[in-house]
């Protein structure tokens, strides 16, 4: 199944809102710290609401942590990014891919951008930013599940 990764998320409502997404795909949510809010339990609980207890969420000390296991795992990393040269949905997605999302506050450094194996980007309206960290990350999960039947696998658990 196909992953989220949070690269030191900066908002905690946007955390918990895809701590739910994560509840409701069947996904597992990797939150890589540092955060810009204490990310205790406690916290994500309440930003999470219930569904804190129907997702795998996978906390990582820092970036060197995630990306060693993300790299003993074998798993390709696809980085969501402003600076992206292929429309989301243009990409070929596959099964074990994790689909990495940046600070909202600053994106991801170099050495993320140097260490994604895909850069993807949400194509907009000229003279806008950016769309919402969590809404950019329902959007290419939704299209990243279509794609390799992520969908018809959930309807069959």
């Amino acid at each position: 199944m196909i992953d989220l990764a949070l690269y030191q998320p900066d908002i905690a409502q946007n955390t918990g809102t895809l701590i739910r997404l994560a509840a409701c795909l069947g996904t597992t949510l990797h939150v890589i710290g540092p955060a810009g809010f204490d990310i205790t339990d406690r916290n994500l609980k309440r930003a999470g609401m219930d569904y804190i207890e129907l997702a795998t969420v996978v906390r990582h000390v820092g970036w060197a942590d995630f990306s060693t296991f993300a790299a003993a795992a074998g798993r390709r990393l696809v980085l969501a990014t402003t600076k992206g040269s292929v429309p989301y949905a243009e990409f070929a997605f596959r099964e074990d891919d994790i689909i990495l999302m940046g600070r909202e506050s600053a994106g991801v450094p170099e050495a993320v951008h140097e260490r994604a194996d895909g850069r993807i980007i949400i194509p907009m309206r000229p003279g806008t930013r950016s769309i919402n960290m969590a809404l950019s990350a329902a959007m290419i999960m939704g299209e990243a599940l279509r794609q390799t039947g992520g969908f018809a696998k959930l309807q069959q658990a």
